[in-house]
């Protein structure tokens, strides 16, 4: 229902740039459009390699950004809002609130479409991961504060009434790999942006080997040429352990993501690809913490493991990990791995 005097659109462009996880926090949004306005149109702007996020929710239009060459600078965001413009959309839902979001929503702006930038809650940060002893609680969700991007344009959803994305069917060359699944399969992520949000990766092989001990498969998750190589050393000579990273594209991950039973994750992008479809989603959190507004969507806060704050008092001493305060750096050695173990043992069992 429209919360305001505006018309209600019927074609929103909804913009996300950033990193894998950044990006998989608005898939539920754009499915929540799609669910509860049959009738709207909807333009998604994003990189082009994460189009296969948005493969399994019908009717959308997906829109790459080529930053790189096309679409580089303020003639090449000029030339984007041209190309986007030939869509006839008349709302911008701007989920980034950087630059080049600001750019483009000016050009929409000056053609009377209405623009509504996502609210960070920077001060609210700011607060959070002070450095002194304090009393923390939760701030407001990213998936809530992208939720109010869209009430601002007429568009409310309800975030307890989205349908996730549904489980897909293994392809024959994803089977070569993973085999058939006759068992659990734990996927684990064991790697993040910054060392600070990262596992030890000394207990992330004991984690493995406690694993292993029940009638589990499990599958590794990364990118990059060298934690392709650390997933390489922790699966080798290790039966029904197989690394993913750097063997299937993408989509193909995806196909694998949706078919496991429970995901250990770091604060990082592959907690959130579960997440979408309804995989439970183990978290280990190091610097950060999941009260910043970053916690998986629909993952409940017990899934989410962290260091002693006893211990370690400050945390968290930042928001994405990229701080490191002295004394901190291994305060994610104090969670124990037969306690992951044990969690991730639990949850799959209900």
């Amino acid at each position: 229902m429209p919360v305001n005097n505006r018309v209600t659109p019927k074609h929103i462009l909804v913009m996300r740039l950033s990193a894998i996880g950044d990006v998989a926090m608005i898939v539920p949004l754009v499915l929540g459009l799609r669910q509860q306005y049959p009738s709207l149109k909807i333009t998604v702007l994003s990189r082009p390699f994460l189009a296969p996020l948005f493969k399994g929710i019908p009717e959308i239009q997906f829109y790459p950004i080529d930053l790189d060459k096309k679409h580089k600078g303020i003639n090449g965001l000029y030339n984007l809002y041209k190309e986007l413009s030939l869509f006839n959309i008349d709302a911008f839902a701007d989920l980034h609130n950087v630059l080049r979001s600001k750019v483009l929503g000016f050009y929409f702006k000056l053609n009377g479409t209405p623009v509504v930038s996502l609210k960070k809650g920077r001060a609210e940060r700011k607060k959070l991961v002070i450095l002194k002893p304090k009393t923390i609680s939760p701030i407001k969700p990213v998936i809530e504060r992208n939720a109010d991007v869209l009430e601002k344009l007429n568009l409310p959803i309800s975030l307890s009434k989205i349908n996730l994305l549904a489980r897909q069917e293994l392809s024959p060359k994803i089977k070569q790999l993973t085999g058939e699944k006759k068992c659990t399969w734990v996927g684990i992520a064991p790697f993040a942006a910054y060392k600070t949000k990262m596992y030890p990766i000394a207990l992330m092989e004991k984690v493995i080997e406690l694993l292993l001990e029940e009638n589990v498969s499990i599958f590794l998750f990364g990118g990059g040429n060298k934690e392709v190589q650390t997933l390489e050393e922790l699966a080798f000579e290790r039966d029904k352990c197989v690394n993913i990273a750097g063997k299937l594209n993408f989509a193909q991950e995806l196909n694998v993501i949706s078919n496991l039973n429970i995901m250990l994750s770091m604060d990082s992008g592959n907690g959130h690809l579960a997440a979408l479809y309804g995989v439970p989603v183990v978290t280990l959190w190091g610097n950060t913490h999941p009260y910043a507004g970053f916690k998986p969507f629909r993952q409940a806060e017990e899934n989410s493991l962290i260091p002693d704050l006893s211990k370690y008092p400050l945390i968290p001493t930042s928001i994405y990990g990229k701080k490191i305060v002295s004394g901190y750096e291994n305060c994610m050695s104090g969670i124990p791995p037969e306690e992951v173990v044990a969690k991730l043992m639990k949850l799959t069992d209900k």
